[in-house]
């Protein structure tokens, strides 16, 4: 199978501007390829998690990989796929986002011996004279055709500020400067951004009278079409000290029934023979099918150590057995408890991290869904004295799927 038919049969691949010339190209290793990466945040999520995983496999076949962190777009912000403008960021706090990524990167991607390159827009971007932008590239942009493009339209009726108009403007100059700067002839990124891409490969051509090539990749959609790599409490993070490797492990562990083969399909390595033997699996092999999926990308992303370390712990937890070294901890402090020693239910669980405030707290206990070490709690004004943490502490559970051992040095 070549990688391309790989890419096919993994559901990898949404749209491309000419196949023929792509498949080519990524076959014999003639890619140079780029994929932008906004620093939104400190951290790369589960959204960003297939585009690594993508440069990983074609970087594998032979072809160079271009990490393009987005120092001058990140100013503007991608309307992409948003209903609101987003939030302005400083350049301080850009470049904070932008040295936690590259960290991140270096797990997926191979830097060394310019296999691959990670830059920075905001080397060409920055520097750039307005009226010189308006007569090099903006005469080559059609307005009435911008205006059609699906990240603009489902903006219209909310409004689309001139910053983000600029968007595909920028996105596009960066393939032309990429072109010119590292011959990179191919950008790949998510299915939203499909008319950025295309606005790319047009100012190229325009440009300099060369063929440039685009595509997009499968968006990560549960059975029901929303986003997946969203929990109740936010992002699944790449970052440790924002998402534990338990909790990620957890996540993957938790998925549907429905969404678990097209997963391992999208996001593991696992061989396709391997994984089409799964796809008969039914009832309960379908949780040892899930087992597998959380542990290759918990080890993917925080390594075999972590991942055997939230393994052990989930099925412990799963067989209601008491091993606690694993699972998510949270410590208290004598500032946690009351002048009587003890530390009331609702405050256990928000420290916990498993409700974001009190009233959803009470929520979740009148409705039963909340016990320590295993007994269930429905009392709002239930209290635990400090003596009770002595040992490993407490297994604080919220539902069937959340827990934290909580413990008092």
């Amino acid at each position: 199978m070549t990688v391309w038919e790989e890419l096919k049969a993994r559901g990898l691949i949404a749209q491309v501007t000419d196949e023929d010339e792509i498949k080519e190209m990524v076959n014999n290793g003639k890619a140079t390829f780029y994929i932008g990466f906004d620093p939104t945040a400190d951290s790369l999520h589960v959204g960003h998690f297939m585009a690594l995983c993508l440069m990983k496999r074609l970087q594998m076949a032979g072809n160079r990989p271009i990490a393009l962190l987005g120092g001058g777009t990140g100013m503007i912000g991608d309307p992409s796929g948003r209903t609101d403008m987003r939030q302005m960021m400083t350049k301080e706090t850009i470049q904070h986002n932008i040295d936690c990524f590259k960290k991140q990167m270096s797990r997926f991607i191979d830097f060394s011996d310019g296999k691959a390159l990670m830059v920075n827009n905001a080397d060409w971007l920055l520097n750039l004279n307005y009226v010189d932008l308006l007569r090099d590239v903006g005469a080559h942009f059609s307005v009435n055709r911008m205006l059609t493009a699906e990240c603009y339209k489902q903006r219209m009726e909310r409004g689309l500020s001139f910053l983000e108009f600029n968007y595909m403007i920028m996105q596009s100059y960066d393939f032309y400067m990429l072109y010119q700067k590292y011959g990179c002839n191919m950008q790949f990124g998510g299915d939203d951004q499909w008319s950025n891409m295309l606005g790319g490969t047009e100012l190229i051509r325009r440009k300099l009278g060369k063929d440039a090539y685009a595509m997009t990749i499968t968006l990560l959609l549960n059975s029901e079409g929303k986003k997946m790599g969203k929990t109740q409490s936010g992002a699944v993070w790449l970052d440790p000290n924002k998402t534990s490797p338990f909790d990620f492990y957890q996540y993957w562990r938790n998925v549907d029934d429905a969404d678990v083969i097209k997963c391992m399909r999208l996001l593991t390595f696992l061989p396709l023979e391997e994984i089409d033997e799964m796809a008969k699996w039914e009832g309960s092999q379908l949780n040892k099918a899930k087992e597998i999926l959380a542990y290759e990308l918990t080890n993917l992303v925080h390594g075999e150590e972590e991942a055997k370390k939230a393994q052990e712990g989930a099925r412990a937890l799963f067989a209601g057995g008491a091993d606690t070294a694993h699972m998510p901890s949270t410590e208290l402090t004598a500032e946690d408890f009351a002048d009587d020693e003890t530390i009331d239910l609702i405050t256990m669980l928000i420290k916990a991290g498993l409700v974001p405030t009190r009233s959803e707290g009470r929520r979740a206990i009148e409705q039963g869904g909340v016990s320590i070490d295993s007994e269930k709690i429905t009392d709002i004004k239930h209290t635990v004295s400090k003596d009770a943490f002595s040992g490993d502490g407490l297994v604080l559970k919220r539902g069937k799927k959340k827990f934290n051992r909580i413990y008092v040095k």
